[in-house]
């Protein structure tokens, strides 16, 4: 079952569409341990849309990441299409890690850092 995070579901939906977009800009981020986890398999289905790269697979990725600039030359949906997913061609899944950090010193909430491998 997937975690609510508290929120409604259409805040949880822009929060993963944001985590996302930002994963794929500085592919690594440092976030609560149950959004990373939850991050994880948001992130997983955008790269294997941009290893199929075709037109469509495009228009799903671009549908659901925000419309960011990873560069002055280039936007979330290039970068995935044309960095992230050539690397990750001979991979069959797994493109990301989760490395459990210490409590928060506020909240003492669980901390974790998401990066691409």
């Amino acid at each position: 079952m997937a975690r609510k995070l508290g929120r409604t579901t259409d805040a949880r939906m822009a929060l993963l569409r944001n985590l996302a977009s930002d994963l794929i800009i500085h592919e690594r981020l440092e976030t609560t341990e149950a959004k990373a986890k939850d991050l994880r398999s948001v992130v997983e289905k955008m790269i294997t849309l941009g290893k199929r790269g075709d037109l469509h697979a495009r228009r799903q990725a671009a549908s659901f990441l925000y419309k960011k600039d990873a560069s002055e030359t280039e936007d979330v949906i290039q970068k995935l299409f044309d960095d992230i997913a050539t690397r990750y061609e001979d991979r069959q899944g797994g493109y990301t890690r989760v490395l459990k950090l210490g409590p928060r010193r506020g909240d003492g909430a669980k901390m974790a850092i998401i990066e691409l491998v």
